[in-house]
């Protein structure tokens, strides 16, 4: 039986959700407006899920803000996005920091304008002591790259005479990638109905259950999160188990 309580039961939401927030410019354009005002809005989105999500004690919220492929858009457009992105770090600090939210990035960073690292350093040293929630920003990020410089690295402590590739597992491999202190994400929701990982997350979104909706970023607020999050407690998670298994371990616990 459905769960139509505002709020779900706390006790099976997911550890970590991630997000594709995807169709600020269709937003924009539907309604006759410059693609940046999708982005205005969309920013006001992020805030209210990030919101939400740690009033509810999730733990990691993961935000795909700008994909490496983004670069390749237009100018006065990544021009707006990285003022949007400032902006966001400038006046976040104080409410994050009431909330204990700590910020992190992933993604190749080296990439971003100079003054965009800074502020993004500043704003994640300022609220490195939050311990309620991770809000991660995922910025000229791109999963390939990600698996590619992991293996780069892993290739490099090899032939160092450091590592044995016999010694080569998922849990070492999974070090080596930007996500190394998060967990995998059990939930990863995208906006605007387009059916595709785009890139994020390949590796650690392996057993992720995944939630499309129709609507477009800038109005998924906290009535369409919560519709996600109650999706996700109907599923079951058997990570290639049976179920006979499964049950079998919630009664004696999981083998070792």
């Amino acid at each position: 039986m459905a769960n139509n309580s505002p709020h779900p039961d706390r006790n099976k939401l997911p550890r970590h959700v991630a997000i594709i927030m995807d169709g600020n410019g269709r937003w924009a354009r539907s309604k006759g407006l410059p693609r940046y005002r999708g982005h205005v809005v969309g920013v006001e989105s992020a805030l209210a899920i990030s919101r939400l999500a740690r009033n509810l004690g999730i733990s990691y919220l993961t935000l795909f803000a700008f994909s490496e492929e983004n670069w390749q858009r237009p100018r006065i457009e990544i021009r707006v996005l990285m003022a949007l992105l400032r902006r966001f770090l400038h006046r976040q600090i104080p409410e994050m920091r009431e909330n204990h939210i700590c910020l992190k990035a992933i993604g190749n960073l080296k990439q971003l304008p100079q003054a965009v690292q800074d502020d993004l350093n500043y704003t994640m040293a300022a609220t490195a002591a939050g311990a309620q929630m991770d809000l991660t920003l995922a910025l000229s990020y791109g999963a390939r790259s990600e698996i590619i410089q992991a293996v780069q690295a892993l290739a490099r402590e090899v032939q160092a005479g450091r590592l044995k590739p016999e010694e080569i597992d998922a849990a070492l491999f999974a070090r080596y990638l930007y996500t190394a202190d998060l967990p995998d994400p059990d939930l990863l929701i995208r906006t605007s109905g387009e059916c595709r990982l785009s890139n994020f997350l390949l590796w650690q979104s392996a057993y992720t259950e995944l939630y499309i909706t129709e609507t477009l970023w800038p109005d998924f607020r906290e009535e369409e999160f919560l519709a996600a999050l109650e999706a996700y407690r109907q599923r079951d998670r058997r990570f290639g188990l049976t179920q006979e298994q499964i049950e079998a371990q919630a009664v004696n616990g999981p083998r070792h």
